[in-house]
């Protein structure tokens, strides 16, 4: 059960003194506390992540790459400046595995919660794909839209690890539904991925390029017509450097 604030009593309402004997009613702090709470825990970030915040993400640590840096720097700027200079738009955080992308996300992700109050919500890729296909199974009460709708309305949505799934038709309709659907409505997306956006160089993918010959990209997993369309959702950020769980941050018994 929880406990009762110490502050109003548990009524929700401050009666506060005033000049000449008045008084004033005003909302308690503790309300505002407790929206918060119902709406970090409708985010549904995993535990794993729970103790991401912009404040944790480590970016100076030895032999750091100076983007972890600049990326930490966009994330703080893009939370400020939400909404009045986001314009809808999100985040599209690319890079190798281990170097912090999901950490900086879901630390995005919690302080627009925090600080501004925002409806968001952590949906992992793969998961989300796997929850899709187990709802064509009639012998499941959930529907495919019961479980997209969710995705389609967070004000403010972190898609991880784009791209993980092997693509397949099927793959890039659903995820053309999902993009396609928040850049209509104008949501804010924020995405993980470990697939660079463009090629060397700065060029797309292109039929006329033998992809076995080459590092797969972010086109090839989600089709070249999404990834076009994340060039108008969210701005790039490209986070480069070693694994941070293999050194900085790999496990060990203390």
């Amino acid at each position: 059960m929880a406990s009762e604030c110490p502050r109003c009593g548990g009524l929700g309402v401050r009666v506060l003194p005033r000049p000449g004997g008045a008084r004033a009613v005003e909302p308690c702090e503790c309300q505002a506390e407790q929206r918060i709470t119902k709406l970090l825990k409708r985010a549904s970030i995993p535990a794993r992540y729970e103790h991401c915040s912009l404040d944790s993400y480590e970016a100076n640590f030895p032999g750091a790459d100076r983007s972890l840096a600049t990326a930490h720097l966009m994330a703080r700027r893009f939370v400020d400046g939400y909404p009045a200079t986001t314009h809808g738009r999100g985040l599209l955080l690319t890079g190798s595995i281990g170097v912090g992308k999901t950490h900086l996300a879901v630390g995005i992700l919690q302080a627009l919660i925090v600080e501004k109050g925002v409806h968001g919500l952590f949906c992992d890729y793969r998961e989300l794909l796997k929850e899709i296909q187990h709802s064509y199974n009639p012998q499941v009460a959930t529907t495919e839209m019961e479980i997209l709708r969710p995705v389609f309305d967070a004000e403010v949505l972190v898609l991880d690890e784009l791209g993980a799934a092997k693509p397949t038709d099927w793959v890039w309709d659903t995820v053309a539904l999902v993009l396609n659907t928040r850049y209509n409505d104008k949501r804010t997306t924020i995405i993980t991925t470990n697939y660079p956006d463009l090629l060397p160089g700065g060029s797309a993918a292109g039929n006329g390029v033998n992809r076995a010959m080459r590092e797969e990209t972010l086109g090839d997993r989600i089709g070249e017509r999404m990834r076009s369309r994340l060039a108008e959702m969210c701005v790039p950020v490209n986070m480069s450097g070693q694994d941070f769980r293999r050194t900085v941050g790999r496990a060990y018994f203390g």
